[in-house]
């Protein structure tokens, strides 16, 4: 079986993840109606519809999608959603630009060198492509996602500040179901080097590294049970085994 696996897989009560070509986005069912955390690659696309269905539904039914950042592989979906369906899209400020420029971010080391040495990851990478990972069009998202006291969102969702990967990442967490969305903050499956276990994206992706590395501790202190990544497996052992995991994996 292929690592990340394309499909839609149950995370908690009312969580479901959606996986095309190691890319994660998660649809949450609330009193609100249904949420959509990230919006993965443009053809991940059927599976949103099938992982709707499942729950009687379609993308019309979504109320909104929050996103943890603006880079292209989170933002894939949005244009569609927005154009043809017209769920706001809404995502913290220091990334709305990014969101409207996904490709253009910065990174504190060359992304071309990656693939010569991690060769592992150029199976994924090419699944990433064949998804229409170089085919993301930029959207217009509300700036509005602000992490603090009281901050509580639709679908329950508290966002987390977890500056670093990019100058606005949030994550998002449900204390109801202790599921923590930590988007590309941190992630079990790095698509840039193919290293698998909790971490943060290497630097070829990663804004600044001190940064995403001292943010961690706000994902340790939600407490959630399971992390649901940006990229790779949820992590069942708890936020705060999967923090002291990244710190002791480094940065590639």
């Amino acid at each position: 079986m292929a690592r990340n696996p394309d499909g839609v897989f149950p995370v908690a009560e009312g969580v479901l993840r959606i996986t095309r070509a190691a890319v994660n986005c998660y649809l949450v069912r609330s009193t609100d109606g249904p949420v959509l955390v990230d919006a993965g690659l443009p053809r991940s696309w059927p599976l949103l519809t099938a992982a709707l269905q499942s729950w009687g539904l379609s993308a019309d039914d979504l109320v909104s999608v929050y996103l943890t950042h603006g880079h292209f592989d989170h933002v894939g979906m949005c244009e569609r959603l927005w154009r043809d369906h017209h769920i706001p899209l809404h995502i913290h400020e220091k990334d709305v630009e990014l969101a409207a420029h996904p490709y253009s971010y910065d990174h504190e080391r060359p992304r071309l060198a990656y693939p010569f040495r991690h060769p592992r990851a150029l199976g994924p990478l090419g699944r990433m492509v064949a998804a229409g990972a170089l085919a993301v069009h930029g959207v217009r998202a509300h700036g509005d996602v602000r992490p603090g006291p009281g901050a509580v969102l639709l679908g329950g969702l508290v966002p987390v500040a977890s500056p670093g990967h990019t100058y606005g990442h949030c994550g998002f967490v449900l204390p109801g179901q202790g599921v923590l969305f930590s988007g590309d903050a941190l992630v079990t499956y790095d698509p840039y080097t193919g290293a698998t276990g909790p971490r943060i994206v290497a630097r070829a992706a990663t804004a600044d590294a001190a940064t995403a590395l001292a943010a961690l501790g706000n994902l340790a202190a939600t407490g959630a049970r399971i992390v649901a990544p940006g990229h790779g497996d949820p992590f069942t052992a708890g936020a705060r085994r999967a923090v002291r995991s990244a710190v002791e994996a480094g940065v590639a």
